[in-house]
């Protein structure tokens, strides 16, 4: 996919990428970096959800370190932020609420909505998915060789862009059980990522 040109006066445009990220990863920052790059972002704004409504119950590092982490991961790249918006939020991180948020926050930006192929999957089960398509774009990001889905059903108006990403065979629960059986997550996850886990005790003691 051929790298968007932005028009002088266009609206600004500002990537939204939620997700628990526990911890994050370099698979993340590969996409986020190639939807900043593909779709010509300003900004991709990091969303670490507070508490995650598609995991409920589920066991998961404290919100403080995981916004910690994240801020870590993407230090060095102006292009990236990390938002404290769903992680000191009360209740589920609903994602329809935080664009709602955003878009109020951010008058005349183009928000678009970052996720990988199996979430727009489920896309059509999530809390108001027309609304959240009237406030964003949905950027997905497809795997390697596959062909882009079909709109999920109940979703409407919904304005999907599909992105060339080189996906890295690399997950959030695949570095914790490596780091928990004490092998190396050196060049998983962004080295200060590594360092921050270790130093508190996250998920064992590999670097």
């Amino acid at each position: 996919m051929t790298p968007v040109k932005r028009r002088t006066g266009a609206p600004k445009r500002l990537g939204i990428f939620g997700g628990t990220f526990d911890p994050p990863h370099v698979g993340h920052l590969a996409l986020a970096e190639c939807a900043r790059e593909q779709l010509g972002l300003d900004r991709v704004l990091f969303v670490p959800a507070g508490q995650p409504p598609h995991k409920p119950g589920g066991r998961r590092t404290s919100a403080a370190h995981r916004l910690a982490m994240t801020r870590a991961a993407v230090r060095g790249n102006a292009s990236f932020a990390v938002s404290t918006i769903e992680a000191k939020r009360r209740g589920p991180s609903w994602t329809v609420d935080t664009l709602r948020a955003l878009a109020e926050a951010h008058p005349g930006t183009e928000l678009w909505l970052l996720m990988g192929a199996d979430m727009y999957a489920s896309f059509g089960t999530w809390r108001e998915p027309t609304e959240i398509a009237r406030h964003a774009r949905l950027a997905v990001a497809l795997r390697p060789g596959t062909r882009a889905p079909k709109t999920p059903r109940g979703v409407k108006g919904a304005r999907v862009t599909f992105l060339a990403n080189p996906e890295l065979e690399v997950s959030s629960s695949a570095v914790r059980d490596r780091a928990r059986a004490g092998r190396s997550v050196r060049y998983l996850v962004p080295d200060a990522v590594a360092r921050y886990a270790a130093r508190h005790h996250l998920y064992g003691s590999a670097s």
